[in-house]
């Protein structure tokens, strides 16, 4: 571990934002402070001007492996992460095999400990006949259970009332859902089929895959849990007609139903598909201006707890598809902080409202040990910022596998400058140390 005083950084932390020093040593925050003594000769780091942000955590990727890898894999995203400031993810079970069993479980994390630089944990898959093997699932050391309560690939449509409910009534873990109406999605696909045959405008997908097939999914989940006093997180909330399922007068800690809000549906609306076509055919999908601007609402006044980015890169040439068999997703750690400052220079949301909302909330919903906050004893997962300096995506300066971005082109106002993993400098201006792997995030019980 490397022993690091970084010297008058803007500390943002815990709704506050302040200039110290901070101490790294031996992997941890071992001191805040002004004017942090130097007397074992460690390394030191100018941070003036630049601001200190907790690592974010991102509570939703796909990183494509096992079986997926000409899209991504555990190696090139977690990369393109630590460069975008994110030092810890929670990765979904719809790889190849899918993860539905302790044991292919496993094999994910054991990929990732000599692969990934940054710390990651693995959801367990839930499909219509595992249930006794999900139910053996270690909530110590896995950030939760993962069921699509709509389209999926594989065997991972869960539609079994039995499998729910035994599910949703014996977990003691968070279960986390991603919530549309597989009926209704189906029959808004057959009258859309009737019109355009194959041919169907990219367009129609926020139609396709309405609000309504939304809506039904999730209060269907939230009923659920309600029953069964469950811990339910229903992920990327895609319209304003949700917002009303969750509560936003509780302390986050004491919720029982939690929400996530993902960047693309914060960023982009049914007016870009034109622009961009395939490249933002996301599911659930992108949907109109009005349900982009209620979404963020609800970020701001806390209905909706978590920012994630539901990074889910495809190969180019399989984008540039017809919009039938494009497949749904798109490449975002490496921008989403980045984006969300963007909306800080436009006076939208607070420098401290988006640290609570990708470092403080996830580590909080999730119940992850010690971390998402700077503070004395916590891991060194930080992020230095620097707020005032321009660049430009392109191709040139993508870091996914896939190699292409809907933000190529898009011209952001900050720049990620060094990150943090429990205390070691793993990305530093452009450059990374590829020396130490991250680790495995444990859970809190309570």
């Amino acid at each position: 571990m490397s022993n690091t005083i970084i010297r008058n950084a803007s500390v943002v932390n815990e709704g506050k934002i302040f200039v110290s020093d901070v101490l790294i040593e031996d992997g941890l925050i071992a001191k805040i402070d002004n004017n942090i003594s130097n007397t074992k000769k460690y390394k030191e780091i100018n941070a003036e001007g630049l601001h200190l942000f907790p690592g974010v955590i991102d509570d939703q990727v796909h990183f494509r492996e096992p079986g997926l890898t000409h899209k991504g894999e555990i190696y090139t995203e977690a990369k393109a992460a630590i460069a975008g400031g994110i030092t810890s993810f929670m990765e979904m079970p719809n790889t190849i095999p899918n993860a539905l069993t302790i044991e292919l479980l496993e094999q994910k994390y054991a990929l990732a400990a000599a692969k990934s630089l940054a710390n990651y944990s693995f959801f367990m898959g839930v499909s219509n006949s595992n249930s006794d093997e999900v139910l053996k699932t270690d909530p110590r050391k896995v950030c939760g259970i993962k069921i699509f309560m709509g389209s999926s690939t594989g065997d991972m449509l869960v539609d079994d009332i039995h499998s729910l409910e035994k599910i949703f009534s014996q977990s003691p873990m968070l279960i986390a859902t991603h919530c549309e109406d597989e009926k209704i999605i189906k029959s808004n696909l057959a009258l859309y089929k009737e019109k355009y045959g194959e041919e169907i405008p990219v367009s129609y997908h926020p139609l396709i895959r309405s609000a309504e097939a939304c809506y039904a999914s999730s209060s269907f989940a939230v009923s659920l849990a309600k029953r069964f006093n469950t811990r339910l997180h229903i992920l990327h909330i895609s319209t304003a007609k949700e917002i009303s399922l969750f509560d936003n007068k509780l302390p986050l800690e004491q919720k029982r139903i939690t929400a996530e809000a993902c960047i693309h549906h914060l960023w982009f609306s049914e007016n870009d598909y034109a622009r961009l076509g395939n490249l933002i055919k996301w599911n659930p999908a992108i949907k109109s201006i009005t349900d982009r601007d209620a979404v963020f609402n609800a970020v701001m006044d806390d209905h909706i707890d978590i920012i994630a980015t539901d990074h889910a890169p495809h190969a180019l040439e399989e984008k540039q598809q017809p919009y039938i068999k494009a497949p749904a997703g798109g490449p975002l750690v490496q921008h989403s902080l980045v984006a969300m400052l963007e909306h800080y220079h436009k006076g939208k949301i607070s420098l401290e409202k988006i640290v609570e909302k990708m470092c403080h909330a996830p580590a909080k919903c999730f119940r992850v040990d010690n971390r998402g906050f700077i503070s004395e004893g916590m891991a060194a997962d930080m992020v230095l910022i620097n707020l005032q300096q321009p660049w430009t995506v392109s191709k040139e300066n993508l870091l996914y596998k896939c190699r292409w971005s809907p933000f190529e082109g898009q011209k952001f106002n900050s720049q990620v400058k060094k990150t943090f993993v429990n205390g070691n400098l793993v990305y530093n201006d452009g450059i990374f140390d590829e020396s130490v792997k991250g680790q495995r995030l444990l859970f809190r019980n309570n």
